[in-house]
């Protein structure tokens, strides 16, 4: 616990003295992808150095994004569009090079920038999804804070039903948020989620964040199940799920793009949340998927405080990698 003392209380601490401001969320974000940007930011420069747009600049670049897991077709894309910017625009110079890469990379992932619009429905109902150890749960409670301070109501679905750990963290996450959480301790996940939207309909709260199972893609008689968690969702309000998050841990580079696809498949995929990026030098996996399966992201995390999950803003994202 932390206490607080106002300002001048402290006799040692001179009324005057101003306690040093917050940093913005972009400066967090360009904190927490500083492993990305280091895994190809110095040798960005000496790449670009050159200061033409040549064959052997250009394989340099392949090798750097290849390496940043931003994958094939997203490198190529990336240097086709360089190639096209230098023929058009005569770029001479390692900063416009450098611009013009950071270009076609905001070009890429703007269309995942798509914040989450929460209306139309009472109870808004979230699905979320996710391997084991993504920080499905974790990212749960900061979405609850999230919401909260936009003035909405929030009802947590333990339904994960198979680890104790699970449902704990949950309600410790729903007693620091002063949320109410619909749990069991063994059962079926569907009927506690739906338990979950019964008591939120009851009891006109905005927004249900069902918790589901972790589970890999390749246990498919745990992806039947999440797909008759959905199923009976439906059943409650035939427009629900309102949204299908499925929630990727940005350190698992490429194997992010089988995730979406299978989770797809069997949920229907609405959002992505991509967690950990301060974690990994990994981050180039965002453009690999804004190529090869594009979903929404609607959130990144960037830290483990309960406010390092936000909304994904492309421009932000970009900047922090090229500062």
């Amino acid at each position: 616990m932390f206490s607080f003392l106002k300002k001048g209380s402290d006799p040692s601490v001179p009324a005057s003295v101003e306690a040093p401001a917050a940093p913005s969320w972009r400066e967090r974000v360009a904190r927490g992808l500083a492993r990305t940007r280091a895994q190809w930011g110095g040798r960005l420069k000496s790449v670009f150095a050159r200061g033409k747009v040549d064959d052997e600049l250009l394989e340099e670049l392949e090798t750097l994004l290849l390496t940043s897991d931003v994958g094939i077709e997203a490198t190529t894309y990336l240097l086709d569009e360089l190639k096209k910017a230098a023929k058009r625009d005569k770029l001479e110079t390692p900063a416009a090079i450098e611009r013009a890469l950071a270009d076609a990379l905001l070009v890429l992932l703007q269309p995942l920038e798509a914040p989450l619009a929460i209306g139309g429905h009472k109870p808004f109902v979230i699905m979320i999804a996710g391997v084991n150890g993504a920080g499905k749960t974790t990212s749960i409670g900061k979405l609850a804070k999230y919401f909260q301070a936009q003035g909405k109501s929030v009802l947590l679905a333990a339904g994960d039903t198979f680890r104790a750990a699970a449902r704990e963290q949950l309600q410790t996450w729903g007693e620091r948020n002063n949320v109410t959480v619909i749990a069991q301790e063994s059962g079926d996940p569907a009927a506690v989620i739906y338990d979950a939207i019964a008591a939120a309909t009851a009891r006109g709260i905005d927004i249900v964040l069902a918790d589901t199972a972790g589970r890999l893609p390749t246990q498919l008689h745990l992806m039947d199940e999440i797909a008759k968690v959905r199923r009976v969702i439906k059943k409650i309000d035939p427009s629900g799920p309102h949204e299908t998050l499925l929630v990727l841990d940005a350190n698992i580079g490429q194997n992010a793009l089988q995730q979406v696809r299978a989770f797809d498949k069997a949920i229907e995929v609405t959002g992505l949340v991509v967690t950990k990026l301060d974690g990994t030098a990994k981050g180039g996996v965002v453009a690999a998927i804004a190529r090869q399966c594009p979903k929404p992201i609607r959130f990144i995390g960037v830290g483990e405080q309960i406010d390092d999950l936000r909304p994904f803003v492309a421009r932000d994202f970009v900047d922090a990698l090229f500062e």
